[in-house]
């Protein structure tokens, strides 16, 4: 529910991110096998997992989709430092690649913690995806694989990404002041 005195400015509109996932997706296909497993980080990647998807399927890829449940947030603005394991894949990852999929990567601790579960599991190899990247909030070192966009240390919502549970729902993403 939007609160009335959230101002929420509009950082990338539906086209930008529509076009942002297709060279995503094309990238993704040029460097992984066509029968890699994607897990997206529930809950602030669903929109995104789903458009890209799509967009691999529509170049030939045919991966298997699963999720992965962490929480680091809860109802702030500012992680909590522990990240915490709601729902684990229960797909056998054993000698699989893996895309992992974040809505956005600002301290670097939910993705990091999420690699380490993977490789427990057995994945062969883990590529990393963020539609955001956050890279001056960074407390854990990590390239990041394939990236959407990067921003500056701004707090935005929409196209997934919540805050206190609002404004997953916006087609667009936007800066929360």
């Amino acid at each position: 529910m939007r609160k009335a005195k959230d101002k929420i400015t509009k950082l990338f509109d539906e086209r930008e991110i529509a076009i942002r996932v297709e060279e995503l997706a094309r990238a993704i296909a040029d460097r992984l096998p066509s029968d890699f497993v994607i897990v997206g980080l529930l809950v602030g990647s669903f929109v995104f997992v789903a458009d890209l998807v799509r967009a691999l399927q529509r170049l030939g890829c045919d991966p298997v989709v699963e999720f992965m449940r962490l929480s680091s947030y809860g109802r702030g603005r500012v992680s909590s430092r522990n990240v915490r394991l709601l729902a684990e894949p229960n797909l056998d990852l054993g000698g699989r690649a893996v895309l992992l999929v974040d809505d956005i990567v600002d301290t670097g601790r939910t993705i990091d913690y999420a690699c380490g579960l993977l490789r427990n599991k057995g994945a062969s190899n883990i590529f990393t995806c963020a539609l955001v990247d956050k890279p001056s909030r960074r407390e854990v070192a990590m390239d990041l694989d394939f990236v959407g966009f990067t921003i500056p240390n701004v707090f935005i919502v929409g196209y997934g990404i919540d805050y206190a549970h609002a404004y997953r729902h916006l087609p667009f993403i936007g800066v929360i002041e």
